[in-house]
């Protein structure tokens, strides 16, 4: 099933069939996950480098070598540094360059020295869209993500490196997809230990991995989770019980986003309404199992006359009505939080507050649909 390509464009301008043992799990009513919640300091949202989002304590951002990303040298030390100040962390995703210069050590060396507070080498690696994104080979990826990760720590020693990112796959249509990302992950490993470090036991298992989502999680039923399948899926490959929190040692979740051209959805009602509950079912299911989550997008985007309405804020920055279909306030959640009932009319401020363990209304489905 081919997917959106929508994460490629915004990054550039700012197993087994059969095996897959899909938990019936996936149709516990999100408001019981929510009850058991466990929760996960790093919460965040992909950022541009200048747009503030109030009350979230991450932002991803991309390098200069993500297309048109300007963040690099004084221009990445200070955008950091600036962050850092209001108390904001930063997930810096270092995206390949063309082959040929991927293994120049100063545009690493330069990333480093900007701070961050975890990075991410390499995205969508095991991908071949040029120009939207580069496929590395696995034996040169080992070579890359070697260099990468120890440029990182030479400067900064204990901070998150990520072994790149997954790119999108539904469970069910994908699966000799999924197994595909395995195998190359297994020959990354291969690499590692034969080529990079002959003798050495280095093993993907024991690292952080990247993982994108993008999918109508939440709609038109709770049981349409795929990011949930896909955390009982990777929970198997890296040999952990999904239960125990243990993933979120291994798999960091780069971006969620819902899914709205290719995927079964039709009108603008219904790109709402699944545009809202996936961003609610996203934050719900990562909170639940304790995994790191950062939504995608910030900002919505216009390309080519057409609107892409994946972000809590309209193109110009401004407030999003809970149903962007719909003007604002025409539907609205009474969350519950330790200080008190907040309502909630603006997706940002949703955002927030579900990355504050507020509680949603048990009826919020039913509202949002309507």
């Amino acid at each position: 099933m081919k997917l959106l390509r929508i994460r490629f464009l915004l990054l550039f301008a700012v197993l087994l069939a059969g095996g897959i043992l899909l938990l019936s799990q996936c149709r516990v009513a999100l408001a019981d996950q929510q009850s058991s919640m466990v929760t996960t300091p790093i919460l965040g949202i992909q950022g541009d480098g200048q747009t503030h989002y109030p009350g979230i304590g991450w932002q991803r951002l991309a390098y200069q070598t993500c297309g048109n990303s300007n963040l690099s040298g004084q221009v990445l030390q200070d955008t950091i540094s600036n962050y850092h100040r209001q108390g904001i962390s930063v997930l810096l995703t270092l995206c390949q360059p063309v082959l040929s210069v991927i293994l120049d050590p100063a545009y690493l060396k330069d990333a480093s020295q900007g701070s961050a507070d975890a990075v991410q080498c390499g995205n969508e690696q095991m991908k071949n869209d040029p120009p939207y994104t580069r496929y590395v080979p696995p034996d040169l990826y080992a070579k890359f993500f070697d260099l990468c990760e120890s440029s990182i720590h030479a400067f900064r020693p204990k901070v998150p490196v990520l072994l790149g990112s997954l790119d999108p796959h539904v469970v069910g249509p994908d699966n000799q997809l999924l197994a595909q990302q395995v195998s190359y992950l297994n020959s990354v490993q291969t690499s590692m230990n034969t080529v990079v470090h002959p003798g050495g036991n280095w093993s993907w298992r024991s690292e952080l991995v990247g993982l994108i989502d993008s999918w109508h999680n939440g709609y038109p039923n709770s049981s349409d989770n795929n990011l949930y399948q896909l955390f009982v899926y990777w929970a198997q490959q890296f040999q952990v019980n999904l239960n125990s929190g243990q993933l979120a040692q291994h798999l960091w979740v780069v971006e969620g986003t819902a899914c709205f051209i290719g995927c079964g959805l039709s009108g603008t009602s219904q790109v709402a309404v699944s545009h809202i509950i996936t961003m609610i079912t996203d934050v719900l299911t990562t909170q639940h199992y304790g995994i790191p989550f950062f939504y995608f997008n910030g900002m919505d985007f216009a390309l080519n006359g057409v609107l892409f309405p994946i972000g809590v804020l309209d193109v110009n920055g401004n407030s999003k009505p809970l149903r962007q279909d719909l003007p604002m306030g025409a539907r609205t959640l009474n969350m519950s939080c330790s200080y008190g009932t907040v309502n909630v009319a603006q997706q940002e401020q949703l955002l927030d507050l579900l990355y504050s363990s507020c509680q949603l209304p048990g009826n919020y489905v039913g509202i949002l649909e309507s």
